[in-house]
């Protein structure tokens, strides 16, 4: 049986057209086998690595011909020889699990990059590729807040302990304030066809049930119960009917008067208008009102909505709700629901929320997203969001700025 050699071909030097398709016309003229091929282009600057296998009879005159036209590109070609064995051992790697770590933020900083790849070292975790997803950032921007800055890095091996990966990331996150999401890099990750959202205080910036209570003279005690319910401290039910209760008597106008000026989360709107393009299924499974949950469906074009009735009589809140309470049990069970009806594995399920009665749909959802959430939330949900806006969902599922931006 012939012999055959294993070479890695390492090209740098400034990018320009052409480079590719003539180094890979000699190696074609020469019968090699190509068995690896990665390019990567940083501020014009080309690295494009080209693994090939060639009789040993014909390496002098490829790797000759192969310098020349370098040289004549402009380029450096380096070459270096592969033992079978290591490559081998290289194949043999690529059944390890493989995951996508995302780092998301206004900037991301050295020292960001460098504590997140440490956890990745010490997991024994390697990287194959790191890319970024934002656009390309200008020295001077007058508005920092609509800065952002995203990047995702592929590893591949087994971790040695999942539940510290964690922990560390979520301490990380709150001490350099980034976010950090980790997944499982498998066929569901690429094929998430349904997404669930909390309407109060994710879809809008604002918790409804509030804004009612200030117009009934009940703010602050009503106020006091939604942010203990959030928190995980009160019964989520048992709040529900007391905050309800002390509504009795308010006007409906006052509703249609809220629904006009719901203000609309930040990315809201961006990230909708992605979701729909790439025909996403939209539910909004709410512990709010269904009164302004339509509102916002039509807004949206959702295509679900689960939420709460207020009982309403001769145009005056009763202080009752009608039917059964949407809490956090119930939107587990919505979500598991839809996915029945949508005919896909909850894998393929996304969950975005900010208070606690939102744990059960996330930590079931195959991507569950704690969305500037509630310390305790954050801690016990998988991944999360604080740094920017809401379409900060996108960066998650792997979408680049060219991509939304054209579509936006």
């Amino acid at each position: 049986m012939t012999k055959h050699e294993i070479v890695l071909m390492s090209i740098t030097g400034e990018d320009k057209p052409g480079v590719t398709s003539s180094l890979t016309e000699i190696l074609s003229k020469h019968n090699a086998t190509i068995l690896d091929i990665g390019q990567a282009n940083i501020h014009q600057s080309l690295s494009l690595g080209i693994l090939f296998r060639l009789d040993p009879d014909m390496q002098g005159n490829i790797l000759k011909d192969l310098l020349f036209k370098s040289y004549e590109l402009g380029v450096n070609a380096k070459f270096t020889p592969i033992k079978r064995e290591e490559y081998d051992a290289w194949v043999s790697r690529q059944g390890k699990e493989s995951f996508v770590i995302t780092l998301l933020g206004q900037k991301i900083e050295a020292n960001q990059l460098s504590q997140v790849t440490q956890v990745i070292a010490e997991q024994g975790l390697n990287i194959d590729t790191i890319k970024r997803l934002t656009g390309r950032i200008p020295l001077d921007n007058d508005n920092d807040s609509d800065d952002r800055s995203c990047i995702e890095l592929s590893v591949r091996g087994t971790p040695q302990n999942l539940n510290l990966i964690h922990e560390k990331f979520v301490n990380l996150s709150g001490e350099l304030d980034i976010d950090i999401s980790f997944q499982k890099d498998n066929i569901y990750r690429r094929n998430r066809r349904l997404i669930c959202f909390d309407m109060d205080s994710t879809l809008i910036k604002t918790e409804v049930i509030d804004e009612l209570a200030d117009r009934a003279g009940v703010g602050e005690e009503v106020r006091g119960i939604t942010e203990a319910a959030m928190r995980g401290e009160l019964d989520f039910n048992e709040s529900f009917k007391k905050r309800v209760s002390l509504l009795k008597g308010l006007d409906e106008s006052v509703m249609q008067e809220i629904a006009d000026n719901l203000p609309i989360m930040d990315g809201a709107d961006r990230l909708m208008h992605t979701l729909k393009k790439c025909g996403y299924k939209i539910a909004i499974l709410s512990g709010g009102f269904t009164y302004f949950g339509n509102y916002l469906k039509k807004r949206f074009g959702a295509d679900y909505l689960y939420a709460n009735e207020l009982e309403i009589i001769d145009g005056k809140l009763t202080g009752k709700h009608l039917g059964d309470i949407v809490d956090g049990k119930r939107k587990a069970e919505l979500l598991k629901f839809l996915a029945q009806v949508e005919k896909i594995e909850l894998d393929q399920v996304i969950a975005v929320g900010d208070g606690a009665n939102d744990l059960p749909m996330l930590n079931i959802a195959g991507l569950g997203i704690a969305f500037h959430a509630k310390p305790k939330v954050k801690e016990n949900a998988r991944q999360s969001i604080s740094s920017i806006g809401l379409d900060g969902v996108l960066y998650f599922l792997g979408f680049r700025d060219r991509h939304i931006n054209e579509e936006f």
